[in-house]
């Protein structure tokens, strides 16, 4: 049986996985939102028999862990939005110890996001019918288990907040641009991630010219 997996944030640009095929589309009924948190990660080793490879992993809200306890960075999860789209790719995993492999690599990526659901996948506006079914995404919820759920917040807030976290991985605005970049290089022109980005952008000019909003 083919797995489909879903990306929306940085596996879109960093699956991590073997696939046997990428498809851009969108899934109906979420909206992309810079909430979860981003912390430090603690380390987990795992090998891969079948291609004899060991694999180190960083736990975190997500692999780009660029934040500090005083400093967290923020990620994007999704949220129930009726009527938004949210668009991202569909990774195709044909074989079982691909899935196997890919599965035990989500787990650990996706440890922080403490949902998973199944959904349909479109990939065209205007189809009434799904291209993909049973298509799995990892979501990061507000329940209280979740502690690394930052929630909403203003863009102000959220840019600057993204501005000042840094981590063993580098500046979280590397994680903002990146996404923006990558989406608006499908086609897609997400404006809660774009008046971040914007609005991140200034406060670095900012920074580099001596001023502070």
């Amino acid at each position: 049986m083919v797995m489909w997996v879903f990306g929306y944030g940085s596996l879109i640009w960093k699956s991590g996985f073997q696939y046997d095929d990428r498809v851009v589309g969108f899934i109906k009924n979420y909206r992309r939102v810079f909430y979860q948190g981003l912390l430090p990660p603690s380390i987990l080793t795992f090998f891969n028999v079948k291609q004899s490879q060991l694999i180190i992993m960083f736990i975190a809200g997500s692999t780009d862990h660029r934040g500090t306890p005083e400093y967290p960075g923020r990620t994007v999860t999704l949220e129930p939005a009726e009527g938004e789209v949210c668009w991202g790719v569909a990774y195709k995993i044909s074989r079982k110890e691909d899935q196997e492999v890919a599965l035990t690599y989500l787990e650990v990526r996706e440890k922080q996001y403490d949902k998973k659901a199944y959904v349909d996948f479109f990939t065209e506006p205007s189809a009434s019918s799904p291209a993909i079914t049973g298509v799995m995404l990892y979501i990061a919820s507000p329940d209280k288990a979740n502690k690394n759920y930052l929630g909403p917040a203003t863009v102000e807030e959220i840019a600057k907040q993204i501005v000042n976290a840094e981590g063993p991985s580098g500046p979280n605005r590397d994680y903002l641009f990146n996404l923006e970049k990558t989406l608006l290089e499908m086609g897609c022109k997400d404006e809660h991630v774009i008046k971040i980005a914007d609005h991140a952008r200034k406060l670095i000019s900012g920074v580099e010219n001596g001023k502070l909003d």
